[in-house]
């Protein structure tokens, strides 16, 4: 069996003039040095070097042996090089899922621009508003909103988002605009993917339940409902804040709005050390951060 150490050891005397000097570029003892090739060349059966006190030079057979080995040698410290960019660098597949409003508006935008720099990055994006077991499911991120569950999961903030209970200017002359919560009742409330609100009481948060004559699990569904009067939506900033600006809807209730709604990353623990989860998540919180890009949401 071969002893690389051996052929090494000979490969950096013969480059570097001196066994110490080759010593200290192994990090070994000159002495271990010289053993190692008095080893390679009983190995051998042949000299390799002629060794005097001032120089060392290369016999016939030494100059034939390291005409064939040096490049070995380049070959290997090429093939660590690469291995240690391909552990740096992102690559493989990413698998991605996220509530599909914000997916499609913000996060394919950011994933394309990352694709961009990594063109050996591929991607599978996966858009739905259904909660995912990115375990079982295989993904190695989530985008989620609003306040987590406690789970294994590790939870990365990428940005703000607020939450805003709006209606249309139409809707408040016909209804009045609430200005406490116990009002919500006399309401007609639009229901989302969830049956109660969020709200923000002396610093301690509060869930109240709605109920009204629309129901849907769409976010742009239940927006065009709101524009059009027919209640009253509890949204986030993504979706109303042109709308608050042009005067086509109006907030209330801001008193008591729950600003403790991030946009958050959750991946498994297994995945922290993977280059391209790490890389990308820190291109999202350089993009996103610290609230979403007013011209991504201007484009929407």
């Amino acid at each position: 069996m071969q002893r690389w150490d051996r052929v090494e050891a000979f490969i950096e005397v013969v480059r570097l003039g001196a066994f110490n000097a080759a010593a200290e570029r192994l990090r070994v003892s000159s002495s271990h040095v010289s053993r190692l090739v008095s080893q390679l060349e009983s190995q051998l059966d042949t000299p390799l070097l002629y060794r005097t006190t001032r120089r060392i030079r290369l016999t016939e057979a030494g100059r034939l042996y390291y005409q064939h080995c040096h490049h070995l040698f380049d070959g290997f410290r090429e093939a660590e090089a690469a291995i240690k960019e391909l552990q740096t660098r992102p690559s493989g597949l990413l698998s991605l899922t996220c509530a599909t409003t914000f997916g499609e508006r913000y996060l394919a935008p950011l994933v394309h621009d990352f694709m961009r720099l990594h063109p050996q990055l591929e991607v599978r994006m996966h858009f739905t508003n259904r909660r995912v077991d990115i375990i079982d499911e295989g993904f190695d991120i989530a985008i989620r909103m609003g306040t987590l569950q406690d789970s294994s999961l590790i939870a990365r903030r990428l940005c703000e988002r607020r939450e805003y209970v709006v209606g249309s200017p139409d809707y408040f002359t016909h209804y009045g605009q609430p200005h406490a919560l116990s009002e919500l009742a006399r309401h007609r409330c639009l229901v989302g993917t969830r049956d109660h609100w969020r709200f923000d009481v002396n610093g301690v948060r509060r869930e109240i339940r709605i109920d009204g004559p629309w129901r849907g699990n769409s976010g742009p569904a239940l927006l065009d409902a709101a524009l059009k009067g027919l209640g009253l939506a509890q949204l986030p900033d993504y979706y109303v804040d042109q709308h608050l600006a042009r005067g086509e809807l109006i907030s209330v209730l801001d008193a008591y709005r729950h600003d403790d709604t991030a946009v958050w990353a959750v991946y498994p623990r297994h995945r922290h050390r993977s280059p391209k989860v790490r890389q990308f998540l820190d291109y999202l919180v350089a993009e996103l951060g610290p609230s979403l890009p007013a011209q991504r949401r201007s484009s929407a």
